[in-house]
Protein backbone atom coordinates (compact mmCIF):
# COMPACT_ATOMS: atom_id res chain seq x y z
CA UNK A 1 0.00 0.00 0.00
CA UNK A 2 1.58 3.36 -1.00
CA UNK A 3 2.01 5.31 1.50
CA UNK A 4 3.94 8.92 2.32
CA UNK A 5 7.24 9.64 3.91
CA UNK A 6 6.15 10.08 7.53
CA UNK A 7 4.04 6.64 7.39
CA UNK A 8 6.80 4.86 5.77
CA UNK A 9 8.70 5.73 8.87
CA UNK A 10 6.39 4.91 10.85
CA UNK A 11 5.32 1.74 9.50
CA UNK A 12 1.69 -0.17 8.04
CA UNK A 13 0.43 0.49 11.65
CA UNK A 14 -0.09 4.40 10.93
CA UNK A 15 -1.82 3.97 7.73
CA UNK A 16 -4.46 1.11 9.11
CA UNK A 17 -7.46 1.69 10.76
CA UNK A 18 -6.39 0.75 14.54
CA UNK A 19 -6.69 2.76 18.24
CA UNK A 20 -2.31 3.60 17.80
CA UNK A 21 -2.89 5.21 14.39
CA UNK A 22 -6.25 6.35 15.51
CA UNK A 23 -5.07 8.25 18.44
CA UNK A 24 -1.63 9.93 16.81
CA UNK A 25 -3.59 11.59 14.14
CA UNK A 26 -6.06 12.71 17.06
CA UNK A 27 -3.41 14.39 19.02
CA UNK A 28 -1.73 15.76 15.77
CA UNK A 29 -4.97 17.13 14.60
CA UNK A 30 -5.53 18.67 17.89
CA UNK A 31 -2.24 20.65 17.78
CA UNK A 32 -3.09 21.51 14.78
CA UNK A 33 -6.03 23.09 15.41
CA UNK A 34 -4.67 24.64 18.64
CA UNK A 35 -2.25 26.50 16.55
CA UNK A 36 -4.25 27.63 13.59
CA UNK A 37 -7.52 28.29 16.64
CA UNK A 38 -4.76 30.21 18.76
CA UNK A 39 -3.77 32.46 15.81
CA UNK A 40 -7.38 33.49 14.71
CA UNK A 41 -8.82 33.89 18.84
CA UNK A 42 -5.57 36.40 18.74
CA UNK A 43 -6.98 38.59 16.44
CA UNK A 44 -10.44 38.52 17.26
CA UNK A 45 -11.52 36.76 14.48
CA UNK A 46 -14.78 34.28 14.13
CA UNK A 47 -13.82 30.42 14.85
CA UNK A 48 -12.25 30.73 17.71
CA UNK A 49 -10.39 27.66 19.16
CA UNK A 50 -12.83 25.14 20.31
CA UNK A 51 -14.51 25.42 16.73
CA UNK A 52 -11.49 24.55 14.88
CA UNK A 53 -10.99 21.87 17.47
CA UNK A 54 -13.88 20.44 16.62
CA UNK A 55 -14.32 20.84 13.36
CA UNK A 56 -10.56 19.01 12.43
CA UNK A 57 -11.19 16.61 14.68
CA UNK A 58 -14.49 15.49 12.88
CA UNK A 59 -12.74 15.91 9.77
CA UNK A 60 -9.97 13.55 10.64
CA UNK A 61 -12.47 10.85 11.84
CA UNK A 62 -14.26 11.12 8.42
CA UNK A 63 -10.85 10.63 6.50
CA UNK A 64 -10.78 7.28 9.50
CA UNK A 65 -14.22 6.20 8.66
CA UNK A 66 -14.13 6.16 4.64
CA UNK A 67 -10.56 4.21 4.86
CA UNK A 68 -12.37 1.80 7.03
CA UNK A 69 -15.51 1.54 4.61
CA UNK A 70 -13.24 1.34 1.61
CA UNK A 71 -10.84 -1.63 2.87
CA UNK A 72 -12.96 -3.62 4.81
CA UNK A 73 -16.47 -3.29 3.48
CA UNK A 74 -15.15 -2.33 -0.17
CA UNK A 75 -17.01 0.98 -0.48
CA UNK A 76 -16.00 3.19 -3.81
CA UNK A 77 -16.98 6.21 -2.38
CA UNK A 78 -15.56 8.41 0.44
CA UNK A 79 -19.09 9.71 1.56
CA UNK A 80 -18.10 10.60 4.84
CA UNK A 81 -15.66 13.24 3.80
CA UNK A 82 -17.98 14.64 0.57
CA UNK A 83 -20.46 14.77 3.65
CA UNK A 84 -17.86 16.99 5.89
CA UNK A 85 -17.07 18.98 3.03
CA UNK A 86 -20.58 19.87 2.11
CA UNK A 87 -21.24 20.75 5.73
CA UNK A 88 -18.32 22.94 5.78
CA UNK A 89 -19.09 24.54 3.18
CA UNK A 90 -22.81 25.33 4.64
CA UNK A 91 -21.32 26.78 7.80
CA UNK A 92 -18.29 28.62 6.43
CA UNK A 93 -20.31 30.29 4.06
CA UNK A 94 -22.69 31.77 7.31
CA UNK A 95 -19.07 32.96 8.84
CA UNK A 96 -19.28 35.85 5.68
CA UNK A 97 -21.33 38.72 6.92
CA UNK A 98 -21.46 42.85 6.60
CA UNK A 99 -21.08 44.79 9.07
CA UNK A 100 -22.56 47.62 10.47
CA UNK A 101 -19.94 49.52 8.03
CA UNK A 102 -20.97 47.86 5.21
CA UNK A 103 -17.57 45.95 5.38
CA UNK A 104 -17.67 42.34 4.10
CA UNK A 105 -16.03 39.91 7.04
CA UNK A 106 -14.85 36.92 7.94
CA UNK A 107 -13.88 35.55 4.57
CA UNK A 108 -10.15 34.69 5.65
CA UNK A 109 -11.55 32.57 8.51
CA UNK A 110 -13.84 30.44 6.16
CA UNK A 111 -11.50 29.67 3.99
CA UNK A 112 -9.05 28.86 6.83
CA UNK A 113 -11.94 26.74 7.82
CA UNK A 114 -12.65 25.26 5.13
CA UNK A 115 -8.81 24.40 4.23
CA UNK A 116 -8.31 22.83 7.91
CA UNK A 117 -11.07 20.24 7.08
CA UNK A 118 -9.29 19.22 3.74
CA UNK A 119 -5.99 19.13 5.55
CA UNK A 120 -7.91 16.97 8.84
CA UNK A 121 -9.03 14.67 6.44
CA UNK A 122 -5.90 13.81 4.34
CA UNK A 123 -4.23 13.13 7.90
CA UNK A 124 -7.14 10.92 8.73
CA UNK A 125 -6.54 8.95 5.39
CA UNK A 126 -2.63 8.48 6.69
CA UNK A 127 -1.13 11.01 4.43
CA UNK A 128 1.18 12.79 7.08
CA UNK A 129 3.41 14.50 4.93
CA UNK A 130 1.00 15.77 3.14
CA UNK A 131 -1.13 17.30 6.17
CA UNK A 132 1.62 18.20 7.60
CA UNK A 133 3.02 20.39 4.80
CA UNK A 134 -0.59 21.62 3.75
CA UNK A 135 -0.76 23.22 7.35
CA UNK A 136 2.57 24.47 7.42
CA UNK A 137 1.58 26.32 4.25
CA UNK A 138 -1.80 27.38 5.46
CA UNK A 139 0.02 29.11 8.67
CA UNK A 140 2.49 30.53 6.26
CA UNK A 141 -0.35 32.21 4.06
CA UNK A 142 -1.82 33.33 7.79
CA UNK A 143 1.26 35.02 9.30
CA UNK A 144 3.88 35.48 6.65
CA UNK A 145 1.78 37.47 4.10
CA UNK A 146 -0.19 39.55 6.56
CA UNK A 147 1.67 42.73 6.57
CA UNK A 148 2.58 42.76 2.77
CA UNK A 149 -0.99 42.69 1.78
CA UNK A 150 -1.94 45.78 4.05
CA UNK A 151 1.32 47.27 2.04
CA UNK A 152 -0.33 46.70 -0.77
CA UNK A 153 -3.84 47.53 0.10
CA UNK A 154 -2.64 50.76 1.68
CA UNK A 155 -0.96 52.11 -1.44
CA UNK A 156 -3.40 51.08 -4.23
CA UNK A 157 -5.00 53.58 -5.91
CA UNK A 158 -8.36 52.19 -5.00
CA UNK A 159 -10.24 52.26 -1.81
CA UNK A 160 -13.11 52.61 0.32
CA UNK A 161 -14.14 54.25 3.27
CA UNK A 162 -17.16 54.49 6.37
CA UNK A 163 -17.82 58.39 6.15
CA UNK A 164 -20.13 60.31 8.85
CA UNK A 165 -20.89 63.18 8.40
CA UNK A 166 -21.79 66.12 11.13
CA UNK A 167 -25.16 67.16 8.54
CA UNK A 168 -26.70 65.73 5.58
CA UNK A 169 -26.02 69.21 3.87
CA UNK A 170 -22.48 68.90 4.42
CA UNK A 171 -21.93 66.13 1.54
CA UNK A 172 -21.58 68.72 -1.45
CA UNK A 173 -18.79 70.22 0.96
CA UNK A 174 -17.22 67.12 1.25
CA UNK A 175 -17.38 65.86 -2.56
CA UNK A 176 -15.96 69.05 -3.10
CA UNK A 177 -13.20 68.81 -0.86
CA UNK A 178 -12.64 65.29 -2.21
CA UNK A 179 -11.92 66.38 -5.37
CA UNK A 180 -9.64 69.16 -4.34
CA UNK A 181 -7.37 66.46 -2.62
CA UNK A 182 -7.02 64.55 -5.99
CA UNK A 183 -9.94 61.90 -5.39
CA UNK A 184 -12.94 60.88 -7.45
CA UNK A 185 -15.74 59.69 -6.08
CA UNK A 186 -16.43 55.84 -8.12
CA UNK A 187 -19.83 54.96 -5.62
CA UNK A 188 -20.77 57.15 -2.78
CA UNK A 189 -24.44 55.27 -0.65
CA UNK A 190 -25.66 55.93 2.38
CA UNK A 191 -25.37 52.79 4.60
CA UNK A 192 -28.84 50.76 4.75
CA UNK A 193 -27.60 50.08 8.58
CA UNK A 194 -27.61 53.63 9.54
CA UNK A 195 -31.17 54.27 7.58
CA UNK A 196 -33.59 55.94 9.96
CA UNK A 197 -31.55 57.22 12.59
CA UNK A 198 -30.94 60.51 11.31
CA UNK A 199 -27.60 60.30 11.44
CA UNK A 200 -25.34 60.93 7.84
CA UNK A 201 -23.60 58.10 7.01
CA UNK A 202 -22.22 57.08 3.82
CA UNK A 203 -20.22 54.55 2.41
CA UNK A 204 -18.18 55.95 -0.11
CA UNK A 205 -15.47 54.47 -2.71
CA UNK A 206 -12.51 56.42 -4.14
CA UNK A 207 -9.84 56.16 -7.08
CA UNK A 208 -6.51 58.23 -6.53
CA UNK A 209 -6.20 60.17 -9.33
CA UNK A 210 -3.86 63.57 -7.85
CA UNK A 211 -0.37 63.39 -8.96
CA UNK A 212 -0.05 64.63 -5.24
CA UNK A 213 -1.46 61.37 -4.00
CA UNK A 214 0.49 59.17 -5.51
CA UNK A 215 3.06 58.38 -2.68
CA UNK A 216 0.44 58.80 -0.23
CA UNK A 217 -1.06 55.82 2.09
CA UNK A 218 -4.27 55.30 2.79
CA UNK A 219 -4.02 56.63 5.46
CA UNK A 220 -2.46 59.80 4.79
CA UNK A 221 -5.32 60.40 2.72
CA UNK A 222 -7.72 59.57 5.41
CA UNK A 223 -6.10 61.31 8.06
CA UNK A 224 -6.21 64.44 5.77
CA UNK A 225 -10.10 64.16 4.94
CA UNK A 226 -10.62 63.86 8.82
CA UNK A 227 -9.66 67.19 9.88
CA UNK A 228 -12.07 68.78 7.40
CA UNK A 229 -15.36 71.15 8.94
CA UNK A 230 -17.87 68.77 7.54
CA UNK A 231 -16.77 65.67 8.67
CA UNK A 232 -17.63 64.00 11.68
CA UNK A 233 -15.50 60.14 11.62
CA UNK A 234 -14.24 58.95 8.47
CA UNK A 235 -12.43 55.09 8.67
CA UNK A 236 -11.11 52.73 5.86
CA UNK A 237 -13.22 49.85 5.19
CA UNK A 238 -10.86 46.34 4.59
Amino acid sequence: MPTDFIADLLGNWSVEVNIASTALKTAVVILMAVILGCERSKNRHAAGLRTLIVLSIGSMFAGVGDIYFITVLHVNFSFLSAAVFIGISIITANTIIFSSKNQLMGVTTSVGMWAMSIISAILGFGLYTAALLGFAALMIGLLAFSKMETYIKNRSNHFEVHLELKSKSSLQEFISAAREFGLKIDNLEINPAYANSGLSVYTVKFTVIGKSLEKKSHNDIIEALSVLDCVYFVEKIG
